[in-house]
């Protein structure tokens, strides 16, 4: 990347640094170190998000919101550039925006105890508790239908009719255990029709790189705003289900390594619960154990979907990459409903010991 994007949000001294930042497969970052100060540098891929601006708009409606009703909320706002906007396009570069560093802070990849998944939790509960008084259909939808298992499952069903017919064959047995779980996408639809599961502000994406923690290890805020659309909670209590109970991805090819950690999911449903409780329904407080079985299946559903369709979505970075993948969402998928009577009744005792 040139560094002609710099001046556009003011930036002109003449020793500046730039580095690589993150882990994040859509957009590219860096790390801006001037003389006086440190921002992060983003490029958003606009082949994923084709609206760009779409995204700009969201988050300057939640920031502008935040700093009205809670201004003392750590909220890591763009910096706008010097026409005053927020999101800068340059011709063959792309969009461009540009956030304060905040300093002291710290991201981490894994979860590796009960207490950083309480924390996190915590972050994205108090989120979308603080915009509950924002009327979540103001939001752009920036990428459609992105957790909509109904479609995640016509498109699963479509596929066996005319994905690759080898391909099909091989992933039988996989392709029978989606079969046999229908159920959850079938309790999904009914969730989308039932009005005491509301549409709130989510951020879609909870995974632990998308927290800010101090040197205490305490969270500071949620991070990275582009999956921000209007959904239901479990989304986001389903996806930190999804990405932190087993202390291995979706990447592992030694399913033995996959494992339900009893800890990190009570530490969720504790630390989520501890600011939502007084915004979820009777009924969506039903749906804990449900949001973990709901993002897991959906992800496997995709992965499953793209291996029969040549891997066309994702990508293969290896022969059966994406089967692979589909293949450690089963095996997590499993193990978390075999934990059913374990986990349920600490969601109980959670539930009753705050109210």
């Amino acid at each position: 990347m040139s560094q002609s994007v710099l001046p556009v949000f003011g930036l002109t001294e003449k020793k500046v640094k730039l580095e690589a930042f993150g882990s994040g497969l859509i957009n590219s970052t860096w790390k801006v170190t001037t003389t006086s100060d440190e921002y992060i540098l983003q490029r958003l891929n606009h082949l994923v998000f084709n609206e760009p601006e779409d995204i700009a708009y969201n988050i300057s409606l939640i920031a502008s919101y935040l700093k009205q009703h809670y201004p003392a909320y750590s909220f890591a706002a763009p910096i706008t550039a010097e026409d005053g906007a927020s999101l800068v396009y340059l011709e063959n570069e792309g969009f461009f925006r540009m956030f304060p560093f905040v300093k002291g802070s710290y991201a981490k990849e894994v979860v590796e105890t009960a207490t950083e998944a309480y924390e996190a939790a915590v972050q994205f509960g108090r989120f979308t508790h603080l915009l509950s008084g924002l009327d979540a259909t103001k939001l752009k939808i920036t990428i459609p239908s992105f957790h909509d298992l109904s479609l995640r499952y016509r498109q699963f069903m479509l596929a066996l009719e005319t994905g690759n017919a080898e391909r099909i064959i091989e992933a039988d047995a996989l392709i029978k255990k989606v079969m046999d779980n229908r159920s959850i996408a079938e309790q999904y639809q009914l969730i989308k029709t039932n009005p005491e599961c509301k549409l709130r502000v989510t951020h879609h994406d909870t995974k632990i790189s998308n927290v800010l923690f101090n040197k205490d290890g305490n969270g500071l805020c949620v991070i990275d705003l582009d999956t921000v659309m209007p959904g239901h909670f479990i989304s986001d209590v389903g996806d930190m289900m999804r990405t932190y109970l087993s202390p291995v991805s979706e990447e592992e090819s030694d399913f033995s390594k996959i494992e339900i950690r009893a800890s990190i999911f009570e530490a969720i449903v504790q630390g989520y619960y501890s600011e939502m409780k007084t915004d979820l329904t009777e009924t969506e407080k039903q749906l804990f154990f449900y949001a973990g079985k709901f993002m897991i299946y959906m992800q496997a559903i995709r992965f499953l979907t793209d291996y029969l369709n040549d891997d066309v979505y994702y990508g293969a970075r290896y022969e059966k990459h994406n089967f692979i993948r589909a293949s450690n969402q089963l095996a997590l998928l499993e193990q978390l409903i075999a934990k059913e009577n374990e986990l349920v009744p600490l969601i109980n005792r959670i539930l009753s010991t705050n109210e």
